[in-house]
């Protein structure tokens, strides 16, 4: 019997993602690591992983560092990044780097199982076309890159991180996340999670 190794530091992302690849039914089973260096330690020890699902944004090595890692050790082996950065840039990267497809974590389970069936079948997976309003201009006057920055910054992801993650300089960063406060207008990392965790609640509201 075949397994399926599922890496999120979130274990709520993770039960759902398993949950979610239950659909798929069969003889695969599903294997969980809270990061990368846990991932590699299972792939080593286990020789039934047929495909591994990753996020991006992790502690440690982060996603496309441990593509990168799995390629040279095991060219054979898969992977699906499943990821909040869903723009084109980040799924060029993460497919260079030798991903075998990727799905947005606003996409529904029935993508995700579907990307699990084209990637076990030997084939590639990219996110469907976006409709014409994801051009829309981004929220609170932001750039397309400060709003990639933003969404590291709710992970509670740190500058340097988000520098490794989306290939910037860290003053880059730093630059795009003076803005952010800004536009938010509040003074600290602190103060932006609680105004996105409002901005989010109003949403869920209307």
């Amino acid at each position: 019997m075949g397994c399926i190794l599922v890496i999120d530091d979130h274990a709520l992302v993770r039960e759902g993602l398993a949950q979610t690849l239950s659909r798929l039914g069969g003889a695969l089973s599903v294997i969980e690591a809270t990061d990368a260096a846990h991932a590699l330690a299972l792939i080593d020890e286990r020789d039934d992983i047929d495909l591994v699902i990753t996020d991006l944004i992790m502690p440690g090595m982060n996603g496309f560092s441990l593509l990168a890692t799995l390629r040279e050790r095991d060219p054979s082996l898969p992977v699906l990044v499943v990821s909040a950065l869903s723009d084109k840039p980040t799924v060029s990267r993460a497919m260079r780097q030798g991903a075998s497809g990727f799905v947005s974590k606003g996409d529904s389970g029935a993508q995700l199982v579907e990307a699990v069936r084209e990637v076990l079948d030997g084939n590639l997976y990219t996110p469907p076309a976006r409709s014409k309003s994801s051009d829309a201009p981004p929220p609170n006057g932001l750039t397309r890159a400060q709003q990639r920055v933003l969404l590291l910054l709710a992970e509670g992801c740190s500058n340097r991180e988000i520098a490794e993650s989306l290939g910037l300089a860290e003053g880059t960063v730093k630059v795009h996340v003076s803005r952010i406060l800004s536009a938010y207008k509040v003074g600290s990392r602190a103060q932006l999670l609680i105004a996105l965790a409002r901005e989010q609640a109003r949403r869920r509201s209307h």
